[in-house]
């Protein structure tokens, strides 16, 4: 079992390190989340969010705007946040309402400040392998496989799913020149054929199709490490009416697999622990601080 909570637990010790660091030289690393809907799963990642970054003494500052309010009001939010020196770091939640457009609101964050890592200027650095501020879940997924144990280098790694936050921007990290990549990589989606025959021969099988339980263990070799990305509601009779699943039917996989994320308790702690740590690199960054990260 690999234990996302453990290993951010550890990440997040090494970061508060760095935070002192930072604030013996006057600074104290900032995020600001802006949220513009009444989602109450958006509403639990961003306080998620705020809670960790108290945790290790970053300054967490919440903007919360009306979902029927004009894109003008988000943009001209962002940019007052551009322009705050003691705003290293700015995510906006998604999704966005109907009436903005979200490739939009990505633009209008300064890069440097783009602690998602999903501007065009950090996408690009991150294709030609000059990237500053990863996108937080495929750098967490690195992370957790290092931490694991597991080579990359010449291993086949197969990605299901081809999304702009996971799918794609871990496909570009684990074929780069680079000690947590250097991977074979093959990216499956919907229009895949025979999907089980890539996935059986995988030494590393990635599941962020958004499908709950797409993937069983029949679809598996043994000795596959498997990193389960998806969370997904499903009908459950009991109180609550519903469970979280991943996009991995668990008990079979998990018979075959050597190594394997919980859900939940696997991806999602990693997620949070990387956008700590581009905060407080965003912050070393622009404050020309160095400091130690893990």
């Amino acid at each position: 079992m690999i234990d996302g909570n453990e290993i951010a637990d550890r990440i997040k010790t090494e970061l508060e390190v760095c935070v002192e660091t930072l604030g013996d030289h006057g600074v104290t690393p900032g995020l600001a989340t802006v949220l513009m809907s009444d989602d109450s799963a958006s509403e639990t990642y961003v306080n998620m969010k705020q809670r960790a970054c108290e945790e290790i003494g970053i300054e967490g500052r919440h903007h919360e705007l009306d979902p029927e309010t004009s894109s003008d009001t988000l943009e001209g939010r962002i940019e007052a946040l551009n322009e705050n020196p003691d705003v290293h770091g700015i995510l906006v939640q998604m999704p966005v309402p109907d009436h903005v457009d979200e490739q939009t609101i990505l633009e209008r964050i300064d890069p440097m400040k783009d602690v998602d890592g999903f501007h065009p200027e950090n996408v690009g650095k991150l294709v030609t392998g000059d990237s500053q501020l990863k996108p937080c879940t495929p750098h967490g997924i690195q992370r957790l496989l290092a931490a694991t144990g597991v080579e990359t280098a010449g291993k086949d790694v197969v990605i299901v799913g081809r999304s702009n936050i996971v799918g794609k921007p871990m496909m570009n990290l684990l074929v780069q020149k680079d000690n947590l990549g250097n991977a074979t990589v093959t990216t499956c989606h919907s229009r895949t054929n025979n999907l089980a025959e890539k996935t059986r021969n995988a030494d590393v099988v990635i599941a962020a199709a958004g499908v709950p339980e797409l993937i069983d263990g029949s679809m598996l070799s043994e000795d596959t490490v498997v990193i389960d990305v998806g969370v997904n509601r499903v009908d459950a009779d009991d109180d609550k009416g519903y469970e979280l699943v991943g996009d991995v039917e668990f008990e079979s996989a998990a018979e075959q697999a050597s190594a394997i994320t919980p859900v939940p308790g696997g991806v999602g702690p990693m997620t949070i622990a990387m956008l700590l740590y581009n905060t407080v690199k965003a912050a070393s960054l622009q404050k020309n601080v160095d400091v130690d990260l893990p």
